[in-house]
């Protein structure tokens, strides 16, 4: 028998004085210094369909193989409505559209071509097993940026039999070929978990050798079908976090970076305090998100902060996701958390503070201390996330440069801006424009097309 969560419970949010600062939604400064668009959703997890046609041991939604979705599955046109929704918060926003397998949703290609056209950057998540090379040529004909495909170990008889389905591994291969093929980039997912964990640097090699633009480690989150599954231990965690962190640079041209786990922004700035990749130089990327600038809706229409948090803010069917975003008690106690333990004594709580879902699903307490962290805090003054200054946003930016900084996923954003507006600064640029963009580009990349993350 799994767990029974709260679905919500108001004694954990923040105190109603303290809500009161944050619903100064007319105020510049909200809070500590941070505006309301700095809660723009940046990153939104679309579920669109429990349908699959694996049977993953960890599927966080557990997703069933029936033909339909359920009769209370969002419809299209439900799913274009959300879509414009989103489009009044963030039309730059990311979204993953996702199930289940989404490709198994026989509207799915419709949904995707509307998000787009709405000028959404739009990726799947898939098991690559339905990419061959008309779904590659479609996608890629939609103006999908790409696809990440799931790998969970290079042995296929061990892949195949968590994935409950023989021949997953070949399938998910051949669709990663199909997509090498067709010009659509992709990324690989790995869950690392007791059974594989061992297997990461083989992976990330393989990953490289195929010409990934990514390779994402995911740290499991027991929920959904994956409630009765053994995690890696704490010890475990944090020898992977650690390899991760030192490995990146023996990769070039692919990012490699963990998921769901917030520490590792913390081992990054203990290796190198000036690191691009940890969030007090304003990288986004790789700390947790939820309810902050990144939120999930369930194939039902309800929004969570993350998939492994069934704690729901509201259902679009009845509320607008633009309303959903900006009032929610639930979201606001992410933003500007209390948070409980070791994590609120922590000096690295504002660049990492955490996985909410961990304790969540342990005992239904999403604001208390992460017991899969280590590390013991020593006090001291906390480390700050980067945000723009008045000295970085001295330099002016033409129209059209500006527009090219918006399409830049936002993970990368405010780390782009910072190193373009320094390198104008000190170099006496007045005006930034898409010739020095693509000039600095070149210099970081070479002639390759800059390396996308989702």
């Amino acid at each position: 028998m799994g767990k029974s969560l709260p679905i919500f419970d108001s004694s954990m949010l923040p105190r109603p004085e303290h809500l009161s600062v944050l619903r100064t939604q007319n105020s510049a400064l909200v809070h500590d210094g941070r505006t309301v668009d700095d809660f723009k959703p940046y990153l939104v997890a679309l579920n669109l369909t429990k349908r699959c046609n694996l049977k993953c041991d960890h599927c966080y939604l557990d997703a069933t193989t029936k033909a339909a979705g359920g009769n209370d599955e969002l419809s299209t046109n439900e799913c274009f409505r959300l879509i414009d929704q989103i489009a009044e918060v963030n039309k730059g926003c990311l979204l993953v559209i996702t199930g289940g397998e989404p490709l198994v949703r026989p509207d799915i290609l419709d949904i995707a071509r509307y998000a787009v056209k709405l000028g959404f950057m739009v990726v799947f998540g898939t098991n690559g097993m339905l990419i061959d090379d008309q779904m590659a040529k479609t996608l890629v004909e939609i103006g999908v940026m790409g696809v990440g495909i799931s790998i969970d170990s290079l042995d296929p008889a061990k892949h195949n039999a968590f994935r409950g389905v023989p021949g997953a591994w070949e399938a998910a291969v051949a669709g990663i070929e199909a997509s090498k093929r067709n010009g659509l980039q992709f990324q690989i997912h790995f869950s690392a978990q007791p059974m594989n964990y061992q297997e990461l640097p083989a992976i990330i090699d393989w990953a490289h050798g195929l010409g990934a633009r990514v390779l994402n480690v995911f740290f499991m989150v027991c929920t959904g079908r994956g409630e009765e599954l053994t995690d890696i231990t704490p010890a475990q965690y944090e020898e992977v976090l650690g390899y991760l962190v030192t490995c990146q640079d023996n990769y070039q041209g692919m990012l490699v970076r963990a998921r769901c786990a917030p520490h590792f922004k913390r081992l990054a700035y203990e290796k190198d305090p000036n690191s691009p990749i940890t969030k007090a130089t304003g990288y986004m990327g790789g700390g947790c998100l939820a309810g902050t600038n990144y939120a999930r809706v369930t194939p039902n229409g309800e929004l969570t902060p993350c998939p492994y948090m069934p704690l729901s803010a509201g259902n679009v069917r009845q509320d607008s996701f633009a309303d959903l975003w900006t009032r929610s008690d639930i979201f606001n106690s992410f933003r500007y958390p209390q948070l409980k333990g070791k994590c609120g004594d922590c000096e690295y709580t504002d660049i990492c503070g955490g996985c909410r879902a961990r304790p969540y699903v342990d005992h239904g307490d999403w604001l208390d201390e992460d017991q899969w962290c280590l590390y013991t805090p020593k006090g001291g003054e906390k480390i700050k996330v980067a945000f723009n200054t008045p000295e970085e946003t001295e330099v002016a930016w033409d129209d059209a440069s500006t527009l090219r900084l918006s399409r830049i996923p936002y993970f990368l954003r405010a780390m782009v801006k910072k190193g373009v507006e320094k390198h104008a600064r000190e170099n006496n640029v007045a005006l930034i424009t898409v010739e020095l963009m693509e000039e600095l580009r070149k210099k970081r990349f070479g002639n390759e097309t800059p390396v996308f993350k989702f």
